[in-house]
């Protein structure tokens, strides 16, 4: 499917949403068929559940949505008989030893030949003999299916309600499907929630009844609406959590997905469904590295499981982001620096050819540029990518507080695991000393002004951009203030 150029904001926002839909499903694992929680209870990506999750590990809800981004990244027609028929035997080979499968899905998937046409059938007698199939096991995977059709409402209509009618007869699972992924579509493309902008796809009888629907969410709690196994009330439960928690900037997609995890019972799957929202509105970038860090799940490849940089990657290759095994930056001339960190002999600081002699210490990577995926040696077990763009444009960094405190973050919580940590941009000019210096001044307790100071005398001909110098100040400062 053809796409048009995106702006680096969308492309963020377009790789978030794989990404924050895993997030999300992690998240909520460690709490599902849990009752609803105080407003104050923390909420972390712990594991555990009922079915012994590992941290950081994703349930069916993204497993499902797996094989539907992988169709789409191979540039596939998610309407074609054939490719849902590919996307339907994956679905069945993964049920049969899935630990967690919902009731309505497991019931469908283990009672029928690997075919789409034969999944249907037995999804609509299915509901037939039982008078209703809406459970949320559609909206959970629908995400990707948005990715796939961003210049095309009318096939992302078409695409999602045919890939709920799959497993999920009843018209209401179709329209939540329809509902989400074009909101998730208008968030990526213009970076707002608009969770009615799908009205109109909807049968002209049905529309009315949804707007009522949208209305009752956002005057409700996630934990007003306790049965979310149900299609409406997940997505309820889901819209309630984004449309009721502050929105002023990036941190609303944690603080939401923390919501929508204690509105309690369903919790992976509501927090799922809000997750593929929020990360389209707010980007990759949004996502706390300490999530990125752990995040993983079905399938695995050679091994191992996929991971949350895996998911990033398929997010842009469905936006028709070709990947690279390596980034060459030598046009910039010098891109060999490597120097110890002046406040922290734990921390490296470079340039991303420093990738090909790492001292033997280093354990970890914080990447500040784009690297392909064999550009980090294998050893490296820790890597964090982080997207800071090196332009004045605001455009280009709209999360750039965010990812500013939270790449720090992820340095600090690297080093207090005991790793030694190299910190990387394209050419250590601009990006890895503004970190490094805020690195100093958050973490060990340097005035900003003369850890700067220090980076630069170690990292000569550096020259920082006004727009870096001006955030590193101001959290700095901002930071100071609040002790």
């Amino acid at each position: 499917m053809t796409q048009k150029k995106l702006t680096a904001a969308q492309k963020d926002r377009a790789a978030g949403v794989l990404l924050g839909l895993a997030s999300g499903d992690a998240l909520g694992a460690g709490y599902e068929f849990g009752p609803p929680l105080q407003s104050s209870t923390p909420v972390v990506m712990k594991g555990g559940g009922g079915f012994n999750w590992s941290p950081g590990e994703w349930t069916d809800d993204t497993s499902m949505a797996v094989p539907i981004a992988q169709a789409a990244a191979a540039g596939l027609d998610l309407r074609d008989e054939r490719v849902l028929d590919g996307i339907v035997a994956q679905w069945v080979n993964w049920a049969k030893t899935a630990p967690d499968v919902g009731i309505q899905l497991r019931a469908i998937l283990s009672r029928t030949e690997p075919t789409a046409s034969a999944v249907r059938a037995v999804a609509k007698a299915h509901h037939e003999r039982n008078g209703r199939s809406g459970g949320n096991g559609s909206l959970m995977r629908t995400a990707p299916v948005a990715l796939a059709y961003l210049h095309d409402p009318a096939a992302l209509a078409e695409a999602a309600r045919t890939l709920s009618s799959l497993t999920h007869y009843e018209a209401d699972a179709g329209d939540a499907c329809v509902l989400w992924c074009l909101a998730i579509r208008h968030a990526v493309l213009h970076g707002e929630f608009d969770v009615r902008v799908g009205l109109a796809a909807l049968p002209a009888d049905r529309r009315e009844l949804w707007e009522g629907r949208i209305a009752v969410a956002e005057t409700s709690e996630p934990k007003d609406f306790a049965h979310n196994g149900w299609v409406v009330e997940a997505l309820q439960g889901a819209w309630s959590a984004i449309s009721t928690t502050s929105q002023l900037d990036a941190t609303h997609l944690r603080l939401a997905l923390e919501a929508a995890v204690r509105g309690g019972r369903d919790t992976d799957t509501v927090a799922a469904i809000a997750g593929g929202l929020l990360g389209a509105r707010w980007g990759a970038s949004a996502v706390p590295a300490k999530w990125r860090r752990i995040v993983h799940g079905w399938p695995k490849v050679n091994g191992a499981s996929l991971t949350g940089a895996d998911l990033v990657r398929l997010g842009e290759r469905i936006c028709g982001d070709a990947q690279k095994e390596r980034f060459d930056y030598s046009y910039l001339g010098d891109v060999s620096t490597l120097l110890q960190h002046p406040h922290d002999e734990g921390v490296w600081i470079g340039a991303a050819g420093a990738l090909e002699a790492l001292p033997p210490e280093v354990d970890a990577v914080v990447s500040l540029c784009r690297v392909g995926t064999k550009q980090v040696p294998p050893h490296i077990r820790h890597h964090v990518e982080v997207r800071l763009i090196d332009k004045d444009d605001p455009a280009e960094n709209p999360n750039l507080d965010f990812v500013l405190v939270d790449t720090v973050d992820a340095i600090a919580a690297l080093r207090a695991e005991g790793h030694t940590v190299l910190v990387h941009c394209a050419q250590a000019q601009s990006r890895t000393p503004s970190v490094a210096a805020l690195y100093a001044a958050l973490h060990r307790g340097v005035a900003i002004d003369w850890a700067l100071r220090q980076v630069l005398e170690v990292l000569p001909r550096t020259t920082p951009k006004r727009f870096l110098r001006d955030a590193i100040t101001r959290l700095a400062t901002t930071e100071e203030t609040s002790k």
